[in-house]
Parts: C-alpha cells; sequence; structure tokens
C-alpha cells in the first residue's frame, strides 16, 4: 500500500514524499515536513511555535497524542492583564488589550515546544537520524524558496479591526524580521520570487548537529531570553530548560459506528467529539447537505458545544474539565431538546485565537499514521537576533482577566482549537483530518468528516463543499452558500451572514482517506496545498 503525504504546501508535500520513498517511516516524513513547513510558511509554523500529533503506530493498532503545546512563562499571573482590556472585540472573539501587549511583543510570547514535540516524535516513532530530518529545511532555507501565492496573499491581507496587527505589520515591528522577510523598501515579497534565509539555515544546521539541548539550553536558548524576557517577556532561561512534551491518551467517542480519536485538551478534540455526539441525534442526511434546516442544526450544535467551551474548558492540569459529563447522553440531550424546539442559542465571549497554523498528515507504506498540527499563533513579530525564525504568541489565546477556566496561570497551556483525527470504522484507520484555521479549525474539521460519512462524498468533494461557522450569533458563510438559503435560517430567527469570499475563511481542512488497499487524499483548494501518493 503506497503512502500519501498531504498538507497545505507543495514543497513540503514533496520533501515529506522524497522522505518516504527513501525508506522513511511515517514519523520520518512528518518532522521533515514539519521543518520545511516552518521554512516556507515562516508565520504559520516553525521551530519557535507549539502545537499536538496524533500517531497511529499500525503494528501495535493503538494512537498516542503527542502535545508540545506552549507554556506561560514564570512570570506570568492571572491578572497581569486586567488593567490592560481596553473592550470587547466587536466580531465577538476576544478583547483588545493596550498595545496588543497579548498579540504581538515579547510578553505574547509563549515557552515553544515545537523542537521538543518534533524530537520527541522521531525518538519514539522515527527511524531516520536527527540531522536527517533536518536537512530538507536547512537546504531550502540556505539556497531560498519561491514565495506561493497563498504565502504572498497573506501578507497583503488586512485585518478587520484596526487593534489587530496584520501579518505584514507583525513583520514590520521586528528590525530583524524586517531584514529577513521585507524588501530594502519595506514591501513584502511577491509570489513567485525567491526568498532565502540563511540565518535560519545556519540555526537549523546547529539544531541538527546539537540536538534540541541547543535550542532549549545552548546558544539559541540564550539568543530567546535575551529577546523575550530581556524586553518585558514572562519567561525565563529557566522556564526554557524544564520545557517537556506531554504523551497523552486521545479522546474517543462513537459517531454513527465510526470510532472518532481525536487529541484531548488543551487541543479541540473535546470539542469536535461533542458536537459529533449531538448530532448523532439528527438525520442529517433527511435534512439534506446544507439546506436551511441542516444549516440551523448544524450551526446550533456548533454553538452548544463552543458555550461549553467557554464554561467549563481549560488545560486539564490546571482546572478540572468534566469531560465524561460533558460527553453523557444526559448533558447532550438537554441541548437536543433546546435545538428541536427551534432555540437560537448564544454563545459567551469566545477568546480569539489566531489563524496562524498548518497541519500536515502522513501514511506510510506499513500503514502508519502522523497527523501533526503546529503554529505560531499568529506570530508575535519578535525574531531572536540572528536565529532566523520568529516566536509565537500563544499568550494571546488566554482569557487576559482571572476567574475563567482559561485564563492565565504559570505554566499552563491556553486552549487550542488544533484537533488531529483519525476516525476507525471496524477497528481500521479509514479517515484521518486536520486543519489550520484557528477557532474555526473545529468547525472545519466536523463539516468535512460530515460529508464523508453522511453524506459519502470523496475526499476532494468533502474539503470543497461549502462550509459555514457558528460561533458567535450569526452563522458566518462562504459566498457559494446560496442567498436563498439564508433568507430561510432568519426565518426561524437565526441572523446568517456571508464572507465575501467563495472559498476560505473557516479552515483548510486536510483529508487522507482508505478506499480499499489505497489512501487517498485531499487538500482544501482554499490554501494551495496536494495530496501526494509515494
Amino acid at each position: 500500500m503506497a503512502g500519501l503525504v498531504v498538507a497545505p504546501q507543495v514543497v513540503a508535500v514533496e520533501e515529506g514524499v522524497k522522505v518516504l520513498r527513501q525508506g522513511g517511516n511515517a514519523a520520518d516524513a512528518a518532522v521533515a515536513a514539519a521543518m520545511v513547513q516552518g521554512v516556507i510558511d515562516p508565520q504559520m509554523g516553525g521551530i519557535g511555535g507549539f502545537g499536538v500529533a496524533l500517531i497511529y503506530d499500525a503494528k501495535a493498532k493503538r494512537v498516542d497524542c503527542l502535545a508540545f503545546h506552549a507554556r506561560a512563562g514564570s512570570k506570568a499571573t492571572p491578572d497581569m492583564w486586567a488593567d490592560k482590556v481596553l473592550r470587547e472585540a466587536p466580531d465577538g472573539f476576544g478583547f483588545f488589550l493596550r498595545d496588543a501587549v497579548n498579540d504581538v511583543g515579547p510578553a505574547s510570547v509563549g515557552v515553544p515546544g515545537t523542537v521538543a514535540g518534533l524530537y520527541a516524535l522521531l525518538q519514539r516513532y522515527g527511524t531516520w537520524s536527527w540531522q536527517q530530518v533536518l536537512q530538507p529545511a536547512i537546504r531550502i532555507a540556505s539556497e531560498g524558496f519561491v514565495v506561493s501565492a497563498e504565502l504572498a496573499r497573506s501578507w497583503k491581507a488586512r485585518e478587520a479591526f484596526p487593534e489587530r496587527p496584520s501579518l505584514l505589520q507583525r513583520l514590520q515591528m521586528s528590525p530583524e524580521a524586517h531584514r529577513l522577510f521585507l524588501k530594502p523598501n519595506g514591501a513584502p515579497y511577491e509570489a513567485g520570487e525567491v526568498l532565502r534565509n540563511p540565518d535560519l539555515a545556519r540555526t537549523l544546521t546547529a539544531l541538527s548537529e546539537h540536538g534540541p539541548d541547543e535550542f532549549y539550553r545552548g546558544t539559541i536558548a540564550a539568543a530567546i531570553v535575551a529577546e523575550v524576557e530581556g524586553r518585558g517577556g514572562h519567561f525565563t532561561r529557566q522556564d526554557l530548560e524544564g520545557y517537556r512534551v506531554r504523551w497523552h491518551e486521545p479522546v474517543r467517542a462513537t459517531y454513527r459506528n465510526y470510532e472518532v480519536v481525536s487529541a484531548p485538551l488543551p487541543a479541540g478534540g473535546l470539542t469536535v467529539l461533542q458536537i459529533l455526539r449531538l448530532l448523532e441525534g439528527f438525520d442529517l442526511t433527511k435534512l439534506g447537505h446544507n439546506s436551511p434546516d441542516y444549516l440551523f442544526v448544524v450551526a446550533q450544535a456548533f454553538k452548544a458545544a463552543f458555550t461549553d467551551k467557554v464554561r467549563h474548558l481549560g488545560d486539564p492540569e490546571f482546572v478540572p474539565v468534566p469531560v465524561d459529563e460533558l460527553l453523557s447522553e444526559e448533558h447532550l440531550s438537554e441541548w437536543r431538546a433546546r435545538i428541536e424546539r427551534g432555540e437560537v442559542l448564544t454563545v459567551p465571549r469566545l477568546i480569539a485565537e489566531p489563524h496562524g497554523t498548518t497541519h500536515l498528515t502522513v501514511v506510510d507504506s506499513d500503514g502508519n499514521i502522523v497527523a501533526l498540527t503546529h503554529t505560531l499563533g499568529s506570530s508575535s513579530g519578535v525574531i531572536p537576533r540572528g536565529t532566523g525564525f520568529m516566536l509565537n504568541n500563544a499568550m494571546v489565546g488566554f482569557h487576559p482577566l482571572p476567574g475563567n477556566p482559561n485564563s492565565i496561570a504559570q505554566g499552563k497551556a491556553r486552549l487550542s482549537g488544533m484537533a488531529p483525527t483519525i476516525v476507525f470504522r471496524d477497528g481500521e484507520p479509514m479517515l484521518v483530518l486536520g486543519a489550520p484555521g484557528g477557532a474555526r479549525i473545529v468547525s472545519g474539521i466536523v463539516q468535512v468528516l460530515l460529508n464523508i460519512v453522511d453524506f459519502q462524498m470523496t475526499p476532494t468533494e468533502a474539503v470543497s463543499a461549502p462550509r459555514f461557522d457558528a460561533q458567535v450569533h450569526a452563522i458566518e458563510c462562504q459566498a457559494r452558500i446560496p442567498s436563498w438559503v439564508l433568507e430561510a435560517v432568519e426565518r426561524k430567527g437565526q441572523p446568517c451572514g456571508k464572507f465575501p469570499q467563495s472559498y476560505g475563511g473557516i479552515a483548510l481542512v486536510q483529508v487522507a482517506m482508505r478506499q480499499r488497499r489505497r489512501w487517498v487524499g485531499a487538500s482544501d483548494p482554499a490554501g494551495g496545498g496536494v495530496a501526494l501518493s509515494a
């Protein structure tokens, strides 16, 4: 059975396929491809970030979850930003703080986990050396890469509110970022132009030769601490040295005779499962795909689960989370009854989660699977001097006020929508899903899963079908959902709105699906990615 790699970046997919063709396994290819993603999509992921992975071991027939979330530093306190809150964001996602202190700059950075995470993945499941898997990223950083249309477009995109800096503004905040990623006149690179990053090539070379200790205890660590702690950040050299990954049991639930396995808290898998279990009580096929009734029911299920997220969810190392209760039939039936009555649900204020994330899925010829989502948040604008990589802005994902399950605490990880997911049928993996997209990852993954399981779509059809989201009061839809559908939903009392774009805006879902003895895949057409067989 041939292997498969799927991701939003063509070059990363190609490098992952090369590893598989040269005898590497799914873990080897995933680490190599993830490192390449950090080079060619420098604000979506990279060694300054964090993430989570599901790994299916075909021989042992078990799924592991590797969590390498960013952590708040030892100087962080629950009330440190209580006097900096300016206003609630008008779109319902989070708060705006004075000087965007939680979003950009040293104070926005959490202790990064990607290097430790990728190394742990390789050590437990890989067959190649750490030095081997870093070579593609080193080569591409040194020789340069062609700027993709998607990357160039992201540098030109504007945010809806001036309090949220755009990706380009984040580059303009740092002399290092300006030097590395912008032209001398301050303009971003255009699609088709070649961008080199010799600083990152040197950093990755040192990392390949000396291992993760170079990042957490060596010269890279010194550069990080000088840039973060030395300029008002909240973590120290000791916080870096003490970073550790977590190996977890994934969360599991059944949906229409399939077993769905996803990443546990503080990742978004629990919310995926809760929505699916809630929707199992409805005949979605009878409602009709993207019909007014379908939009209404699925949107209310989203809002029910996101309401529970706001009320109950946080890092389980710090707050008690009633997982069994949230997935219990008693609790879900209460939500279902409200939806069946036609009630329009309202979600309490969600915390903003940036969309700057990426994902990859690898299946090898032995049937091993890695589904890996990693991120910089939307990037902090901070580049440690001479290193060539940007640090995360994980702190923006915390509630800025004390007393919330997702409030700040020393060593705590904030909630994340990242939700790599594997679906099993009769004990065998048949579907793998993952996506970038911040808070909208969950909504995207659920809809693509429904498209395949309930509506028998192919992977390409499933990722291409129009999507919607409902995390605030209104249902937000891609432009391809007809206006008369939205008008019918609004007659039920549920407000609706359209994005200006026909594709995108609600995660970039990546799919791998087993069909008989062959894996096929699809990459969301909004993202410019690809699925390639090895």
